[in-house]
């Protein structure tokens, strides 16, 4: 299993698919909130007979070694960044998934010159106004219903009714075994990161941008699904910074729109990278 050593940490990852160099960029994919890299394993199958494709644990999560201390958006970017060097990536489409887009961001305002393009996920915005205010609110979701029970509710929130319950059962058992010191950290991280940096992380974006989604979190903080059409503060905030972006909505599906609707999901990035220019 190839790992990388990053201030005595092991980051797992995968390479798969063609070789570089021959005009397809390379795509790095990345997980979100207690999620594994093979939560994307329909794109690299679909992915990996035409194009380069990495894949990683994030930092206490998967089969990379645990790291409470630096469990945050801002360690996982510039690990990110760590990899692509380590590999010698030539400049790299982007794929974040929820927590990850926040991930691929920031790893493109650490090194803006290694990404060819951006690819989102279902991502959102949790956190606004004053950052400290926004990581309370996150102690506070552990605080007043415990770690466990809240990790539930959210998992719970991200499928449909009617959703594959293998599918739903092995996400969620992966989320609850994430221990408390990682992922109360990490969401912590995840509001504070987003109240500091997402407006500059999103003004900052010069190359090109796909936004897919399929869920919206409202504002009595549940998650709905999205139908075409529709408009949310998180694609509003896109356009107000990214006017060339494109979004599209992946109806039908949960929150893992790669997993849940794959075809779509693949094909749209496809088309998505077809249209970059060589």
């Amino acid at each position: 299993m190839p790992y990388l050593a990053l201030q005595g940490t092991q980051l797992f990852y995968e390479c798969l698919g063609e070789c570089q160099g021959d005009g397809n960029p390379p795509l790095v994919f990345v997980h979100g909130y207690a999620c594994r890299h093979d939560d994307w394993q329909p794109q690299v199958d679909f992915f990996r007979t035409r194009q380069y494709v990495v894949t990683c644990d994030l930092r206490g999560h998967g089969a990379s070694d645990p790291d409470p201390e630096r469990s945050n958006i801002e360690t996982f970017g510039a690990d990110i960044i760590s990899l692509m060097s380590a590999l010698e990536l030539a400049p790299a489409i982007l794929i974040g998934h929820s927590t990850g887009c926040r991930v691929v961001l920031e790893a493109y305002l650490d090194a803006p010159q290694r990404v060819a393009g951006l690819v989102l996920v279902d991502g959102s915005r949790l956190g606004t106004g004053d950052p400290q205010a926004a990581e309370e609110k996150a102690r506070q979701m552990f605080q007043s219903a415990g770690y466990t029970a809240t990790l539930r509710r959210l998992f719970d929130e991200m499928f449909l009714e009617g959703s594959n319950p293998a599918l739903k059962e092995r996400i969620l058992s992966r989320a609850l075994a994430l221990p408390e010191e990682i992922g109360a950290t990490l969401l912590r991280s995840l509001l504070g990161w987003d109240a500091r940096h997402m407006d500059k992380a999103l003004s900052q974006i010069a190359v090109p941008l796909l936004v897919l989604q399929s869920t919206h979190i409202n504002t009595e903080g549940v998650r709905v699904p999205l139908q075409p059409g529709t408009t949310t503060p998180w694609s509003e905030l896109i356009r107000q910074h990214v006017p060339a972006a494109q979004i599209e909505i992946v109806s039908g599906a949960g929150h893992f729109s790669m997993l849940e609707a794959p075809e779509a999901v693949n094909q749209t990035i496809a088309a998505f990278i077809a249209k970059l220019p060589h």
